[in-house]
Order: structure tokens, then sequence, then C-alpha cells
């Protein structure tokens, strides 16, 4: 099994939480990690698509009190929404016993009932947790390729080969389209949200121009708003906004979008092979997707992600703001001889952040001007 590094982060969360929310998309790993905390401890593991388990826990009221010993783990909790209301309940009762953390793990597709259930009933009484698909930092250094190709999903990653890995992802697409974004609470048709998230995958890493959309797919920009809301908050999608703190410079306002996993994208573009992708005109949008969410993955839990671009040209791939209000610039580049371009340069005199960095495709550290250092992508996640 690969190791997952959100593993250690889990275990922090239930000694410090009465529950936990693990969310993600389907098939990320959530059920094996949950699996693998489940033997670190006196644990309890229902799946909420099983029947068996589903009449278990039909009684909850007269179930969970059985288990107030034990951490209780309900996978697909967003089949049972009347559950929220019951683990407040039991939450509010394992603390007059002294049970204040421990209580619940719960995981879900991150579906927006999911989350408007928990934060009603469990406000004050639960963490949440990201799992996403597996990042550089989680498996070898001369799988990074094969990583970006296929993306992070575990059965796409581990296929045997490319065409099994592009034959798992195409199912993928077609079973989340079809049955998990509407039962996830998605009133779209399957259709129409292929095109859209095809669409978005063609435009990686570029900024959203709803009205453009909206025509090709025959639809309004309210509804080409509302396709994009469903991806993200289903964790499919990332939406990064532009840094608008600078009063002084006209800046762009529209977000630029991305198909958070590299595989699926490639997948929706009919890409299969590394030879293809790197010959292929998304190859550096999809690659500056790629090592974005590898950022993110690793950077502190509370860190603020925007991207900085002015009217006159001006821009930063990705501003991170690190706890502390401190920012690092980061430039991305496919090459192995990075350049610094002037806007770069405007762009950090206009914020003065405390790192700059260009991450190329290479493996050393170098200065490229006194104040921006070219880094490896594993260089800049360590």
């Amino acid at each position: 099994m690969i190791t997952r590094h959100a593993f250690t982060t889990l275990i922090a969360l239930l000694d410090r939480n009465a529950a936990v929310g693990l969310l993600g998309p389907r098939q990320v790993g959530k059920t094996t990690l949950a699996r693998a905390i489940a033997e670190t401890r006196n644990a309890v593991y229902l799946d909420l698509e099983s029947p068996r388990d589903r009449t278990r826990i039909a009684e909850p009221e007269l179930y969970l009190p059985q288990h107030a010993d034990k951490l209780v783990i309900i996978d697909e909790i967003h089949l049972a929404p009347d559950l929220f209301a019951v683990l407040r309940g039991r939450i509010d009762e394992g603390r007059r016993h002294g049970r204040k953390t421990g209580q619940f793990l719960i995981l879900g597709s991150a579906s927006p009932e999911l989350l408007r259930q928990s934060a009603e009933s469990l406000a004050g009484r639960i963490a949440y947790l990201e799992l996403g698909p597996l990042s550089p930092a989680e498996v070898s250094a001369d799988a990074r390729d094969r990583l970006w190709l296929r993306g992070g999903f575990p059965e796409s990653f581990l296929a045997p080969d490319d065409t099994g890995s592009l034959d798992w992802r195409t199912g993928f697409i077609k079973t989340y389209l079809e049955r998990d974004i509407p039962n996830l609470g998605g009133r779209v048709p399957a259709e129409t949200l292929r095109r859209f998230w095809t669409m978005l995958a063609h435009n990686q890493a570029t900024l959203l121009n709803a009205a453009r959309l909206g025509s090709s797919l025959s639809v309004s920009g309210h509804a080409i708003a509302r396709y994009l809301d469903l991806m993200v908050d289903l964790l499919l999608v990332r939406r990064l906004q532009p840094w608008s703190s600078n009063a002084d410079k006209r800046l762009v306002k529209s977000p630029k979008t991305y198909v958070r996993d590299s595989g699926i994208a490639h997948a929706l573009l009919g890409i299969e092979t590394f030879e293809q992708l790197v010959g292929h005109p998304v190859c550096g949008h999809t690659w500056e997707g790629f090592v974005i969410e590898a950022i993110m993955a690793a950077a502190p839990r509370n860190a603020d992600a925007h991207f900085y671009r002015t009217s006159a040209g001006a821009e930063i791939d990705l501003l991170l703001t690190l706890p502390g209000g401190r920012q690092w610039a980061i430039e991305i580049k496919r090459s192995l001889t990075p350049k610094v371009d002037k806007g770069f340069h405007i762009a950090c005199a206009d914020l003065k952040p405390e790192q700059a960095f260009v991450v190329y495709a290479g493996a050393e550290q170098f200065p490229l001007s006194a104040t921006v250092t070219a880094i490896s992508l594993d260089g800049l996640v360590k």
C-alpha cells in the first residue's frame, strides 16, 4: 500500500476533535486510509453503500450507544443525512462522560449536502481533512512523469499499462457523470456536464470566460457558474481566485480554472501516452495544474492560494499566503532552462513576497537573479 501523508494528520485530528470529516472525490483512497486508521485503535467500520451496514445502523439511537467506547467510522455518510443530528447528540453525550475526542470519522465525497448538513448539525464538533489524489511526494522520483500522465487516483496510477489506466479513468468519468454526481445532488444532464468538464480541460490554467463557455453549451452564464460550483464542491475542479488586495493596480478579476487531477484532464482530452502528452498544446497548462496541486497538498492546511495578474501584464502563476501572512511567489515552467519573464519581476516588485521561485522540470536549485530561485518540484514541496 502507498503510504499517504494524510495518515499522520488524520491521527492528530482525531486526537484533538470529537469528529473528523475525511472528504475527497470517489476512488481517491478514503476508505483505504480509514481502514488503516481503524487498525490503530478500537474501531467499528460502517459502509452505507452496503445494505448490511445500513441495516445495522437503521436505528442509530440504539446502535451507536453500544459502541460508545469505539471510533465509529461511517463511509458515504451523504447517503444518510439524517444521521448528522444523531451524531451531534452522541458527541455531546460522550463529552458529558469525559470522552471529548476520537468519537467519529465520517467519509464523504464532498457533496454540497454533506457540507451543509455537517456545518449545521456538527458546528464546533467537527474538523475537516481533504484527501486528494496521490501527490509527487507520495511516489518515487522515477514515477513523476507517470503520475503526471495518469493522475493520482490509485487505480489509475497503479494500472499495469497506459491503456489500462486510460480505460479506468474513462470509466471513472462515465460513472461519476451518470451515477455519482446525480446521487450527490447534481441536477445537470450528464452529456452537458461532460462537455463542460472537457472544455475546462481544454482551457486548463486559463481565465474563466463564462460567456464563451455558455455560448458553446447553449446555456446562460449563470448556468456555467452553477456547473462550476458543483465541480468545485466535488473537489474535481480548482477555482483559483485572483489576488485583489493591491488597490493601486488594475487587476484581472476572473478566476483561473484547473481540472484538479491531471490524469482526468488527459482522459477528457483523449491523451493516452506520455509521447502524446508532451506533443499536445495543453502540455504546459496541465503541468501547471499538476504542480499547483502538488504544492497545495504539501502546504499548511490554512494556506491560501491565488494568482496575480494586472491588465499591464504583470503575473504570478501561484501566490501562496502562508500562516503569519508570509507570501511566496511561484512561477511554473515546463522547461529544463527556466527563464524569468519580465511580468513576474514586475509582479514581485508590486507585492514584495518573502520568497520567489520558478519551478522547472530539472533537479538542481540555483539563483536566477538576486531575488528569484529556480527549484525543482520536489525541492519546493520539501
